[in-house]
């Protein structure tokens, strides 16, 4: 369009366009087309589609919708440009599958590896901030979980689509609290352990330390007593 066609006050151009009538009768049919291509398209992907999505499937996904605006807005371009790219999309999408559930290093290329957050009650603050997973985060997903101390986590991981595992603890031992300090009538509500100390960032126990010494997980100095 030319700059002197745009006008405020052209509301016929801004809610019905320059198009004729019989184009909205069209958009009916090439939207119900690009549906059920959309549909067959999700169907061949498999059911994880419907469910969480790998890194593989979001960007199938995201291509997907992307190749289907054109079609179903442009009056000059038809449909089988949408369909040529669904059909690309889907046949790229199952075949790094295919690559994927074969070869491990072609999955860990293609969808990332898994990561330990958790381990043994202990954060690992490395792999966190290698995650981009913060402390608040991570420890209101275990609130989330109905747990309220490191002491009753054996292993959270990080699965490769970004969710996480919970694996509990036992025989759960007393840890950090993971409620929030603002939050002391909840947290008086819970057993202090006697002489039982964990690093105040990331929950490392250490029995002899004293405010000062430096923890040899994370570095932090600030200890506080264990509870369960």
């Amino acid at each position: 369009m030319q700059p002197e066609e745009i006008q405020l006050t052209d509301w016929q151009r801004i809610f019905v366009g320059q198009v004729p009538g019989d184009f909205y009768l069209e958009v009916i049919i090439r939207t119900a087309v690009v549906y059920a291509l959309l549909m067959i398209s999700m169907r061949l992907m498999g059911k994880r589609m419907a469910s969480q999505l790998s890194r593989t499937e979001m960007v199938a996904m995201v291509a997907l919708a992307a190749s289907i605006g054109i079609p179903i807005m442009a009056p000059d371009r038809g449909l089988l440009p949408g369909v040529i790219s669904a059909i690309v999309i889907v046949g790229g999408e199952r075949i790094i599958s295919r690559i994927a559930s074969r070869n491990e290093k072609a999955e860990a290329v293609f969808e990332d590896e898994l990561d330990i957050l958790v381990e043994n009650s202990v954060m690992k603050m490395d792999t966190m901030l290698q995650c981009r997973v913060t402390r608040e985060r991570l420890l209101a997903h275990l609130r989330s979980e109905s747990l309220y101390h490191l002491g009753s986590v054996k292993r959270l991981y990080m699965e490769a689509n970004g969710s996480f595992s919970l694996v509990e603890n036992p025989t759960p031992a007393p840890g950090l609290s993971v409620l929030p300090e603002w939050d002391t009538k909840f947290r008086s509500r819970q057993e202090v352990v006697p002489n039982r100390w964990v690093c105040k960032n990331c929950g490392n126990p250490n029995a002899s330390a004293h405010q000062g010494d430096t923890c040899t997980n994370c570095g932090s100095n600030q200890w506080t007593e264990a509870v369960k």
